[in-house]
C-alpha cells in the first residue's frame, strides 16, 4: 500500500510537530507532576484546527482524512500523551459519533462548538461494573414527553471535570441488554448532572479523569442521537475510530522512548567504551525500531481503510493493539537502557513508561482486541 505523504498531510504534521515542539514540551513534565489540566495548550489546539481534525469545515473542522489525523496525533504523543488523548477524545470518541451519527440541529449546536475548539467534548461508556462488558449497563434513560429523565453513575470520563459536553450512552429498556440502549448529548450545564474526584491516576496525569452521576437528570429528547436501541451499534462503530487514534497515540510514546534511548546510548560510557557499542543495546535499538515500524504501518493500514470508507475494525484492533504493546515494551527497554537514571523524574523516559500503559486498556483492552480480532478470523477475514 502506498503511504506517500501528500502536501495537506505533511502540512499537518508539520504543524503538529512544530506546535509540540514550542508549545507543549515546555510544560509536559510540570503538567504530569501537578496534573493540572492545560486549558491554554488545548485552547491554542482547538485555533489550529486539530481538535476537529476530520470534521468538515462547515461544522467548525479540518476536513482532512484520517491519516492526518494519525499523523498530527502522533506528533503531540511524542511530547506530551495527556494532550494526545485529549486530543483523541475530542476527535474520535465525541465529533465522529456526532458528524457520523447526528441530526443537522445536532451537529450545529454540539458538534460545531467542539470541532472548532472552543468547546470540550467527552465519551461516557464505561461504569463501575461495566467495563469490556458494555451491555451491561446501569445507567437508565426513561422517556418522559419530550425529556429523558437519566440516572445512574458513569466511571472513568476522559475529560469529563472539563467537559462541556458528553456522548452518554444509557438503557432505555434493560431487559434487551445492548439491544436496549440509546446514545445522548449531555449538556453538562443542566441539572442533575455532577461530576465526581478527579482520579490519581498512574498516567496521562493531565489528562483529566472523573466519575459522572446523573441524578433525576431531564434531558430534551432531541438530544438522543440515532433511535432507541442503536446505542451500543454506535458506541462500537466509535470506538473503531477511537482505536486509531489510541495506536497513533501509543506510536507517539513508542517513538519519544526509542529517541531517548538511542542518544542516551550514544552518550553513556560504560566500561571504557559508548554503551550503544554493545551488542544488547544494539539488539534492544533494533527490535525498537523494528516494533515501532511495524506499528506504524498497522495503524497507516487502518487509517487509510477508514478514509476510503472500507470496514475497518479489525484493523482498528490490530493497529490499537499491536502498537499500545509496542509502547509498552519499547518503554520498558528504554528504561533498562537508560539504568538507574531511567528510574529517575530527572528524565522523561519513566513517563513516557507509565503514560504507556494505559494504552492497553482503555478503548478496549488487549484482550478485547484480541477477541474482535480472532471473531474476524473464524468469520473468514
Amino acid at each position: 500500500m502506498d503511504f506517500e505523504l501528500s502536501e495537506e498531510q505533511r502540512a499537518i504534521r508539520d504543524l503538529a510537530r512544530e506546535f509540540a515542539q514550542k508549545e507543549i514540551a515546555p510544560i509536559a513534565a510540570q503538567i504530569d507532576e501537578s496534573g493540572e489540566f492545560p486549558y491554554e495548550t488545548v485552547k491554542k489546539m482547538g485555533e489550529l484546527g486539530l481538535m476537529g481534525i476530520e470534521v468538515p469545515p462547515e461544522y467548525g473542522g479540518a476536513g482532512l482524512d484520517t491519516l492526518s489525523y494519525v499523523l498530527a496525533i502522533e506528533e503531540i504523543a511524542k511530547v506530551c500523551a495527556s494532550h494526545a488523548v485529549i486530543m483523541s477524545v475530542n476527535n474520535s470518541l465525541y465529533c465522529y459519533g456526532i458528524n457520523q451519527f447526528g441530526t443537522e440541529e445536532q451537529k450545529q449546536k454540539f458538534l460545531v462548538p467542539c470541532a472548532s475548539g472552543k468547546k470540550i467534548g467527552a465519551y461516557s461508556l464505561t461504569e463501575p461494573q461495566s467495563g469490556s462488558d458494555a451491555g451491561n449497563m446501569r445507567v437508565r434513560a426513561i422517556r418522559q414527553g419530550e425529556e429523558y429523565v437519566i440516572n445512574g453513575r458513569k466511571s472513568w470520563v476522559t475529560s469529563g471535570p472539563v467537559a462541556d459536553y458528553i456522548v452518554l450512552f444509557a438503557a432505555t429498556q434493560p431487559e434487551l441488554k445492548h439491544r436496549g440502549t440509546a446514545c445522548f448529548i449531555v449538556d453538562t450545564t443542566l441539572p442533575g448532572f455532577a461530576r465526581g474526584k478527579k482520579e490519581p491516576k498512574l498516567g496521562i496525569r493531565a489528562s483529566a479523569t472523573c466519575e459522572c452521576t446523573y441524578e433525576n437528570y431531564r434531558l430534551p429528547a432531541f438530544h438522543r442521537i440515532g433511535n432507541e436501541g442503536d446505542g451500543f451499534k454506535i458506541a462500537m462503530t466509535v470506538l473503531d475510530a477511537g482505536r486509531i487514534g489510541i495506536a497513533a497515540q501509543s506510536l507517539g510514546i513508542a517513538e519519544a522512548a526509542y529517541a531517548a534511548s538511542v542518544a542516551y546510548a550514544k552518550e553513556r560510557e560504560a566500561f571504557g567504551q559508548k554503551i550503544a557499542e554493545f551488542q544488547a543495546i544494539q539488539w534492544m535499538l533494533a527490535d525498537m525500531a523494528m516494533r515501532i515500524e511495524a506499528a506504524r504501518l498497522l495503524i497507516y493500514n487502518a487509517a487509510m481503510k477508514k478514509t476510503n470508507h472500507e470496514k475497518f475494525t479489525r484493523e482498528a484492533a490490530m493497529a490499537k493493539l499491536f502498537a499500545s504493546e509496542t509502547a509498552m515494551w519499547v518503554t520498558t527497554k528504554a528504561i533498562q537502557i537508560h539504568g538507574g537514571a531511567g528510574y529517575s523524574k530527572e528524565l522523561p523516559v519513566e513517563r513516557y513508561f507509565r503514560d504507556a500503559k494505559i494504552t492497553e486498556i482503555y478503548e478496549g483492552t488487549s484482550e478485547i482486541q484480541r477477541l474482535v480480532i480472532a471473531r474476524a478470523a473464524l468469520k473468514g477475514r
